[in-house]
């Protein structure tokens, strides 16, 4: 019985912790979803290995950037470190400052932009699809 207890939590173990430093994920690019703009992408949850079921990651909005307005499939957080922005949700407006979180619904049409002198630098957070069986 024990053996098969045994057998069976390591059937369902968790893959080792993943540490990632966000200098090797960087790279300068448009942002998504029009192009709007520059930005510098730390893409850290793509240097996690398989399987993983979310999405992790940091963006710095250049002045004048912003991720255009697109439709979301699941819940989105934006959450600002530094600068200001400003984020819509189905055509309702905020400005965001540091330590301001935006937490965004499936099914809502979003976008951030940069606004002031600062860049806007944002941690995002979002599931990933589930994989077709």
């Amino acid at each position: 019985m024990i053996a098969v207890l045994l057998l069976a939590a390591a059937a369902t173990a968790a893959p080792p912790m993943a540490v990632i430093d966000e200098r090797d994920t960087v790279r300068e690019e448009a942002p998504p979803h029009g192009e709007i703009g520059m930005s510098t992408a730390y893409r850290i949850s793509d240097a996690a290995p398989a399987p993983r079921t979310m999405e992790f990651r940091r963006r710095v909005l250049h002045v004048g950037a912003a991720i255009g307005e697109h439709p979301i499939a699941h819940d989105e957080v934006y959450y600002v470190l530094s600068g200001e922005g400003e984020v819509v949700s189905d055509g309702k407006r905020a400005a965001l400052k540091p330590g301001m979180t935006a937490y965004l619904y499936d099914g809502a049409v979003v976008g951030i932009w940069q606004k002031g002198k600062a860049p806007l630098s944002l941690i995002i957070a979002y599931p990933n699809p589930p994989k077709a069986k």
